[in-house]
């Protein structure tokens, strides 16, 4: 599977936008998707996830719950995650992923594939 994110871009504290992740392949719906994202200086961390399939199942980092979400169109091969009332500390670039494993998963170890990462920038 190969992904390819794309929609970073610079807002403004309070704004929006949309990443998209576009996958190869026939095989998309068999993947639970990911999001992840790395600050300058930071660990890399789990930001939001959506089950395979039907996408049933969603995990969401604590930072993130309540103002992103994420979804998924198999037909159209994508996984999305809308954020809404940006902060500058949602600064970082943001990675997708995909996972064989069942559910939601919320460990990057659980994630077999990698896209490259786009820059989200949130000035104040």
């Amino acid at each position: 599977v190969q992904l390819q994110a794309f929609g970073g871009g610079l807002v403004q504290a309070g704004g929006s936008l949309r990443l998209s992740c576009a996958a190869s392949g026939r095989t998309f719906s068999r993947y639970g998707m990911g999001w992840f994202r790395q600050a300058p200086g930071k660990e890399r961390e789990f930001v939001a996830a959506i089950s395979r399939s039907g996408g049933g199942s969603t995990n969401y980092a604590d930072s993130v719950k309540g103002r992103f979400t994420i979804s998924r169109d198999n037909a159209k091969n994508t996984v999305f995650l809308q954020m809404n009332s940006l902060k500058p500390e949602d600064t970082a670039v943001y990675y997708c992923a995909a996972s064989s494993w069942v559910g939601a998963p919320i460990k990057d170890y659980s994630y077999d594939y990698w896209g490259q990462g786009t820059q989200v920038t949130v000035s104040s």
